[in-house]
């Protein structure tokens, strides 16, 4: 399995729909997921990505792994208040998601899947 790149139609349909829920998180995967906030020219973003790669694959049937291109979607980046990349959003089945800032280890990624969206 791999990384799936999201569109901000996507993330509505896929994710949570936070212009028809302003004021609340309605999730609305089947499984939990990881989403990773980058830009492709950034060295950071480029390492996470592989990480990312790999847990797609180590995870695969359990969580899902999307990308959102910050050059791209400017609606999103606005919407969750990205000013710093990488940014990376756990979203859990049921509660609110957590947002981590800056550079995580493969070892990081796999505490917090464990612990934020499998637990």
């Amino acid at each position: 399995m791999k990384t799936t790149q999201l569109t901000k139609s996507d993330f509505l349909r896929k994710v949570a729909n936070y212009e028809e829920h302003p004021d609340e998180w309605v999730f609305k995967g089947e499984k939990p997921c990881i989403v990773d906030f980058y830009a492709e020219w950034y060295g950071p973003c480029k390492m996470i990505s592989s990480i990312l790669d790999e847990l797609a694959t180590e995870f695969s049937g359990k969580i899902d792994i999307y990308k959102v291109n910050t050059d791209k979607e400017e609606d999103l980046v606005s919407a969750f208040g990205i000013r710093n990349i990488p940014s990376v959003l756990f979203c859990p089945l049921n509660k609110r998601p957590q947002m981590a800032r800056g550079n995580m280890s493969k070892s990081e990624f796999k505490k917090a899947i464990q612990n934020v969206l499998l637990k």
